[in-house]
């Protein structure tokens, strides 16, 4: 299904061409929708461009094209504007059996593609708990996952947890001097991180332990029997919480293949790429070197792919990781989703992928802003970093004292129910609304409101639209394709049936905040018709048209949230 943008382009594309203006260079751009009042629904702006081509001015050659645009049942009325703009103004007629159409279609009118999407997210590490600083990578890699989903693709999500390396090593050491097997019983992960600090602080006593870690992390790599045993019950474990808090979160993954799965391939890798002259040895280690031509950002920055003791790196498992990928999968994209500090690491992994020929394969790093609290950035050395399991208890109870104090009336079970899904929805959402790539603070209040650009106040409108189907006793709503009549209600069709061109703006600028600016301005919108215009005491054809909007809107923002990872709930 087209949207609407697709079809009015389409429109203003014919109108260039029955006007003669036929020899286009290339498509025209797309219109967009207006932003002032009075000026359409939708503009063009592509005489302004094409005027130069066509050697006349953009208001000449808009008058020319309006005068040619075929008719269609879409649009009301065409005019020109100002120097040049062609605004587009949508049939109310339409807009109602449009939107009857979007409700009746499974994706709500979004465009379907058939790419194959592998998306690299979270990636705790193992026997270490995780704390509120995975919630960035985790919230926003699992809403493009869910949005790529909803928009036809093919994705493949990987965690790509870190359970490989020398701290392996050290943890085996600390395991055999001073775990307490009750306490590990009790809290597996809070006793490994425990006696993981325990070794930091004998070793600085006792420089010889690094040495036994030394040994112990050969003897695993080499395949000793009683570490490895040991090494898969610090994984085993470490899923088992990763999941719970997985779940809560609303989190699924196709795939968990850590940094160990690739680990037989490294050495396989840096000769193949020695071999084709991508790397090449440098003081004994193994390089791939960048030019000018591979990006500014790399000169005189070289990807150490190998020590000079013939270790392996992140960014060797990081190339083993992508060759493995492309042969799996054959994805069109493959999306990381990390913090800003690692763009210099994703710049040089995406140039060498180029060098080696991997260039098929478009390469996206998602990156965002570090996370905070009020007080200031949070520090393990300074004790103020909150584990996530923490922060969703928190959120929970939080939300239980607003969904006491607002609904008393129902029962235990349901508040606990409505506190965890609101809490956790507010949790999810207060990243999700923020562009990636800005710092967040993380603030209490703001999160859990009532009002404004948050969870609870979307999750709320949709409880509001099955509060209101509840009352007038509607127990099969439908949308029935009624044309708007009143300026609240149109203004609710046409938001509603912008809906595939957020999700498309999300997908295409990896920014799952603009799909959330759309759940608002559609709330917004929504809670003004909701105010103005009766509904179940209006006369029985207009309480019907509006009762077709209210379900609507309830599909529309139920998928939005739900895209989001945000429950929704009948009732609050």
């Amino acid at each position: 299904m087209k949207t609407i943008v697709d079809i009015l382009t389409d429109v203003v594309a014919a109108g260039f061409d029955a006007a003669g203006f036929d020899q286009l260079p290339g498509p025209i751009d797309p219109v967009v929708a207006s932003k002032k009042a009075g000026s359409g629904d939708y503009q063009s702006n592509a005489c302004f461009r094409l005027a130069k081509v066509f050697k006349t001015n953009p208001r000449a050659l808009a008058e020319s094209v309006v005068n040619a645009m075929p008719n269609s049942e879409a649009i009301e009325s065409a005019e020109v504007a100002g120097p040049g703009f062609i605004n587009l103004s949508l049939s109310n007629a339409w807009l109602g059996e449009r939107l009857a159409a979007h409700c009746s279609d499974s994706a709500l009118g979004m465009p379907q593609s058939e790419g194959v999407v592998v998306i690299d997210y979270s990636s705790p590490n193992v026997a270490k708990r995780m704390h509120v600083a995975h919630l960035r990578s985790t919230v926003i890699g699992n809403a493009l996952d869910r949005i790529l989903r909803f928009a036809g693709n093919k994705v493949i999500a990987d965690n790509h947890i870190g359970d490989w390396g020398t701290q392996f090593g050290k943890l085996i050491v600390a395991w055999r001097k001073w775990v307490d097997l009750e306490e590990f019983e009790r809290d597996p992960i809070g006793e490994l991180q425990r006696i993981y600090v325990h070794f930091a602080r004998e070793a600085e006593l006792h420089p010889e332990l690094e040495d036994q870690a030394r040994t112990e992390t050969a003897a695993l790599q080499a395949g000793d029997e009683a570490n490895n045993d040991l090494w898969q019950k610090f994984i085993r474990v470490s899923m088992v919480e990763f999941n719970s808090l997985y779940k809560r979160l609303g989190v699924d993954f196709d795939v968990t293949l850590g940094e160990s799965f690739y680990n037989p391939n490294l050495g396989s890798i840096v000769e193949d790429l020695l071999e084709k002259g991508v790397a090449e040895r440098s003081e004994g280690a193994v390089i791939v070197p960048f030019s000018p031509e591979d990006g500014k950002a790399l000169k005189d920055t070289p990807m150490l792919i190998q020590k000079s003791d013939g270790a392996a790196l992140y960014a060797t498992t990081d190339l083993a990781t992508v060759k493995y990928r492309l042969s799996e999968w054959n994805p069109s994209q493959v999306i990381y989703v990390t913090d800003t500090r690692q763009q210099l690491h994703f710049k040089q992994l995406f140039a060498a992928c180029n060098k080696i020929g991997w260039a098929d394969t478009d390469f996206v790093h998602v990156w965002f802003g570090l996370l905070s609290l009020p007080g200031g950035a949070m520090s393990t050395r300074k004790g103020n970093v909150i584990n996530l399991k923490d922060l969703l208890d928190e959120a929970a109870r939080r939300a239980r004292e607003v969904v006491d104090a607002k609904a008393p009336d129902l029962s235990e079970d349901e508040r606990a129910e409505i506190a965890e899904a609101v809490g956790v929805g507010a949790v999810r959402y207060a990243d999700l609304s923020q562009n990636p790539q800005s710092n967040v603070v993380f603030d209490w209040d703001k999160m859990l409101a009532l009002d404004g650009n948050t969870a609870p106040y979307l999750m709320y409108t949709y409880a509001r639209c099955r509060s209101i189907q509840r009352k007038g006793g509607v127990d099969s709503p439908s949308v029935d394709g009624s044309a708007p009549v009143e300026a609240h209600e149109r203004d609710l069709a046409l938001a509603l049936l912008r809906f595939p061109e957020a999700v498309t703006l999300a997908i295409n600028n990896s920014r799952p905040n603009m799909l959330c600016d759309y759940l608002y301005g559609l709330a917004s919108v929504f809670n003004r018709f909701y105010y103005e215009m009766p509904v179940l005491k209006a006369p029985l054809d207009i309480k019907n048209r509006r009762l077709s909007l209210v379900e609507a809107t309830a599909l529309v923002m139920g998928q939005g949230l739900g895209l989001l990872g945000v429950k929704t709930l009948e009732r609050m």
